[in-house]
């Protein structure tokens, strides 16, 4: 790791988890007394733990759990974590928060490059583009055909949006252009005018909508109320020649139940992003021809990722002048 040297006392010392965008290091080493990563390999607890005794604020990612216990071995300097994301669910907010330590994240910032990423899913699964490219790529291709790669068409289709929030609306605006019917479900309906200008039917029961939806879209955040929403049992209820994809949170899919439904053929096909355990994929996903699976990149533009770098800069600045941050994360129970 490497502090800017020109760093002063007066300035907060800032430690940053991971490497984020050059634009946004060098701003930060302008600004705070900033500790970076010489390498982008994921900390381990005590590593983690260490740069929090160190600092007035951390820069943690969604790669960095900090749970009460390192929290509490963190030391009285913490006064900020400035989360670079928009889903915080990787910290325990409130432990922070009664230990006097506020956390902030960067809301709305990935919400059209995410929807985006959505659509391109829904895309790919329901046209085989995967399995086109891998034919092409390994020189497979004998020719055009009638028959071959036949896909379903997306115009006319009904989309299910599990979790009505920025996202969720900016990906019916998009379904609405491709010529999809929107439906959703949500913790709180939409207002009617909002609802006839995303052209939306809401679903107060989630189990009647899934079982009449083509397309399920899971854009709802990982909380324990959400933690395998779709279990076994509701993904039973959707049709067999349904489609999943995920770009939220895996944890809100039983993965293990969607792997063997789609094994089984009891769901025809799924575009998952997210996963429930990180980066630790089931294999037997990897195995199947209908599945797409993308690195959790459904955020990942140079202008999300240095939008996402202007916020957290701007939180840190604003709680240095002894203000609130602007993107304060308040918790539930508070």
């Amino acid at each position: 790791m490497s502090s800017n040297p020109s760093s002063t006392r007066q300035k907060l010392r800032v430690a940053v988890t991971r490497r984020l965008p050059e634009a946004v290091e060098t701003r930060m080493s302008e600004l705070f007394d900033v500790v970076l990563r010489d390498d982008d390999a994921k900390l381990s607890r005590d590593e983690l733990v260490s740069l929090m005794q160190g600092a007035d604020v951390l820069v943690p990612t969604v790669t960095d759990q900090i749970d009460a216990n390192m929290l509490a071995r963190a030391g009285e300097r913490l006064k900020l974590i400035a989360n670079f994301g928009a889903g915080v669910d990787h910290i325990d907010v409130l432990s922070a928060r009664q230990r006097g330590v506020l956390v902030s994240n960067t809301p709305g910032v990935v919400t059209e490059d995410t929807a985006d990423m959505t659509l391109a899913l829904i895309l790919a699964v329901t046209r085989r583009i995967p399995e086109g490219m891998s034919e092409m790529q390994t020189g497979r291709w004998s020719g055009w055909s009638p028959t071959s790669h036949l896909g379903g068409r997306v115009g006319g289709r009904r989309l299910g949006i599990l979790g009505m929030g920025r996202i969720g609306q900016a990906v019916a605006r998009r379904a609405n252009v491709f010529g999809m019917q929107v439906h959703y479900h949500n913790r709180k309906r939409l207002r009617p005018e909002v609802e006839d200008q995303l052209q939306a039917t809401y679903w107060e029961s989630l189990d009647q909508m899934l079982a009449r939806m083509d397309v399920v879209s899971v854009n709802a955040p990982h909380t324990p109320a959400t933690f395998h929403l779709l279990n076994a049992r509701r993904l039973k209820l959707m049709k067999p020649s349904a489609v999943i994809v995920n770009t939220s949170r895996g944890e809100v899919i039983d993965e293990n139940a969607l792997t063997r439904m789609l094994r089984a053929g009891e769901i025809a096909g799924a575009g998952l992003d997210v996963f429930e355990h990180g980066h630790e994929i089931n294999p037997r996903l990897r195995e199947l021809p209908n599945v797409v699976l993308l690195p959790h990149m459904g955020s990942a533009t140079v202008e999300g990722r240095a939008e996402m770098g202007e916020k957290v800069i701007i939180n840190i600045k604003t709680f240095a002048d002894g203000h609130r941050p602007s993107d304060l994360v308040v918790p539930a129970m508070l």
